[in-house]
């Protein structure tokens, strides 16, 4: 799909290809929000042209972006990419810029390339504008499913580890969540990032 380069707004027809995207999704995993109706989300959407162009971005680099909860306080819908594995369109990331720069450097240095890195996770949500998942959220997204059971995902490091040179991914395997270390300028084929966004 092609965006508008300077507006964050979709063109209306693809709009309502992504509403239609959205909608066949809700109605067809009821259990990741139970009690929600989708004419009140559709109404909340069609009100937030730059939460639905992000929404897009989740859906264009398969995140296959869903509901998982209401916030009753503030009205807002959470969404969180529920692809069955880690979303193919967001793969060779490392974890943020300062990685990223690391391992240019490196590779420099022993007169390499940097063998296929896409860019990193921290730069990539912010330009699409959705929020890393935390450990937590990735937890909570694990009880709706089961996901990245061959791929794995970054998640949000907390400062204390990334200020000693690591970040933090998950994944699923022998039935259960697994939170593991690398370093932050380590990629892989088979680990991209999950997001979130609040509408």
């Amino acid at each position: 799909m092609i965006m508008h380069k300077l507006k964050k707004e979709l063109l209306p027809e693809q709009r309502e290809e992504l509403l239609g995207v959205l909608k066949v999704r809700f109605e067809k995993n009821i259990n990741r929000h139970k009690g929600l109706e989708w004419a009140k989300l559709q109404a909340k959407l069609e009100a937030n042209t730059e939460k639905l162009w992000s929404l897009n971005e989740m859906e264009r680099t398969g995140g296959e972006p869903d509901v998982v909860g209401h916030d009753k306080k503030t009205g807002e819908y959470i969404f969180y990419d529920c692809s069955a594995e880690s979303p193919k369109g967001r793969r060779k990331v490392c974890y943020d810029r300062e990685g990223q720069e690391a391992r240019k450097k490196q590779k420099s240095t022993k007169g390499g390339k940097t063998g296929g890195l896409e860019g990193n996770v921290i730069d990539m949500a912010a330009a699409m504008g959705i929020e890393l998942l935390t450990e937590e959220q990735y937890r909570e997204l694990q009880k709706l499913g089961n996901f990245d059971t061959k791929t794995s995902s970054w998640v949000k490091t907390p400062s204390a580890i990334r200020k000693l040179g690591g970040a933090i991914f998950a994944d699923r395997r022998y039935d259960h969540v697994f939170v593991y270390h690398n370093s932050a300028p380590s990629f892989y084929s088979a680990r991209a990032f999950r997001g979130s966004i609040r509408v």
